[in-house]
């Protein structure tokens, strides 16, 4: 049964992605952000005056003991994601924890499992399953409007300038195109299939600083279904999605930032969708966050945890062909 109870959220680490979190936090209903931790209190208290939070807190651990918390975003980079939520969670708070959950699927399995027999919410932030053109497309999907599913085609991939020590190509940060880039379309491919593939085949450009700087993976599953998936950060890509059916297709542009899709039959535009409003996928997944907590669930249907540890199952298996790993893995 849903209550109407208002959700208090803290955010734990006041980064660059947790100011678009809650610039966009205006758009969710029943919930207030009234806390914030970070590891110097000059940074926390920067960041709460900012957006007018009446908590600061100069550590994790005294947010995470805040006693009015019920949920905590955790926007850290992902090398200490495993840490941080651990923490929020032995403290008893529900997480929203950003993209990618984990290192590896060994970090996220302890994560799900402690969160399960705690029965506490925890939820990876794929905001993309949530934005309305998304939702709309897996309408088409259940609607059978394009027969049945044989082929999907996801890329997102973007070109950033070189500099050995930005995260996204230092290895000490979990850095690399599949782990920030190519979580987008494997976890679209899972979305739309709701399945782990049965084969993977896969490639990547490993490069100086010894992270992969743009890949390829070919997904198949029963029946003859498969994915092609590719993700970058030191190649520009188009960012579209194509899902191909029996009797048509859809085509979701900028599938990451989605504002629309279009509905093909028989190769013919059948149906567009398009979203206007100003809220983007930070609103429309704290919204769903929220949901559950109202209704008192500890994993949301539209990103379980569970598909989560099979994400990064996903991901190790191919990281495990390119022969990658992390050096906090070794």
């Amino acid at each position: 049964m849903k209550s109407d109870k208002v959700i208090k959220w803290g955010i734990l680490g006041p980064g660059g992605i947790a100011k678009k979190f809650v610039g966009d936090f205006k758009h969710v209903k029943n919930a207030e952000v009234i806390a914030v931790g970070s590891r110097s209190l000059e940074n926390a208290e920067r960041f709460a005056k900012e957006f007018q939070i009446p908590r600061a807190y100069g550590s994790y651990e005294q947010l995470v003991q805040d006693a009015d918390v019920d949920i905590i975003y955790v926007a850290t980079p992902h090398p200490a994601h495993k840490d941080n939520v651990m923490s929020c969670l032995r403290a008893g708070k529900a997480v929203l924890c950003e993209k990618p959950f984990t290192i590896n699927a060994q970090e996220a399995a302890e994560m799900v499992q402690y969160a399960k027999e705690a029965k506490l919410f925890l939820m990876e932030a794929m905001w993309t399953r949530f934005l309305p053109a998304v939702v709309k497309t897996r309408e088409w999907l259940s609607a059978n409007l394009i027969g049945e599913v044989r082929l999907v085609k996801a890329d997102f991939g973007f070109r950033i300038g070189w500099d050995p020590e930005h995260r996204l190509l230092n290895p000490e940060l979990g850095g690399g195109s599949l782990l920030d880039a190519g979580i987008y379309p494997v976890s679209f491919a899972s979305m739309i299939f709701g399945e782990a593939p049965e084969t993977i085949t896969s490639n990547s450009n490993i490069g100086e600083t010894g992270v992969d700087e743009h890949f390829s993976a070919l997904f198949t599953y029963s029946g003859g279904r498969s994915a092609s998936l590719n993700g970058g950060v030191r190649l520009q890509m188009r960012n579209d999605a194509f899902i191909y059916g029996t009797e048509g297709y859809i085509h979701v542009p900028n599938f990451l930032f989605a504002k629309s899709a279009d509905l093909f039959i028989n190769g013919e535009l059948k149906e567009s969708f398009k979203f206007d409003g100003e809220e983007t996928g930070y609103a429309f997944e704290a919204a769903e966050a929220t949901r559950c907590l109202q209704e008192g669930l500890i994993e949301s249907k539209i990103m379980s945890s569970s598909e989560t540890l099979q994400l990064m199952q996903t991901l190790d298996a191919i990281r495990e062909q390119w022969g990658l790993t992390y050096p906090s893995e070794q």
